[in-house]
């Protein structure tokens, strides 16, 4: 999980979760910065593997969309990108990077993050149910929307 240097608050929320945290020293310039951070990390400490991007401002993604996503990717053959889609065919996330793109994303600035990379890519794609791989929460009005729409009582 990448956080911003120094987001207590964050690294809080995850409780005793056994997922690895890193930070991001300029989390400010945007997307690119915390993929790049994490494409080195991942190329570091676990060369050869494959890097998932999920945000957290897609909250609709649920374990099984997850899981179809990592099917795919490996019914693929573990090297090609692989991307949910909402119902519509618009990319969103969960979205898997496979080893060889990640020196490209390791390359990222700006906050447009990975699409000129996967622009290029013969991208497998999963389909999910309506909106979960698109809706994009960027205000507190959003976010208590769909907490109302979701039945979420936090």
């Amino acid at each position: 999980m990448a956080v911003p240097k120094g987001d207590v608050a964050r690294r809080e929320a995850i409780g005793g979760l056994e997922v690895t945290t890193i930070e991001i020293e300029d989390a400010a310039e945007g997307l690119g910065a915390t993929l790049r951070a994490a494409a080195l990390h991942v190329m570091k400490d676990a060369p050869g593997r494959a890097m998932m991007i999920l945000l957290p401002d897609v909250p609709g993604v649920v374990a099984s969309d997850v899981k179809s996503v990592i099917e795919r990717f490996e019914s693929a053959g573990g090297d090609t990108p692989t991307r949910a889609t909402d119902a519509a065919g618009r990319p969103g996330t969960p979205l898997i990077v496979p080893p060889r793109l990640l020196p490209q994303f390791a390359r990222l600035t700006g906050d447009e993050g990975g699409r000129a990379i996967l622009e290029v890519e013969a991208v497998a794609f999963v389909q999910l149910q309506g909106n979960r791989a698109t809706q994009d929460l960027d205000t507190p009005e959003d976010w208590k929307t769909w907490r109302k729409e979701a039945g979420s009582h936090s």
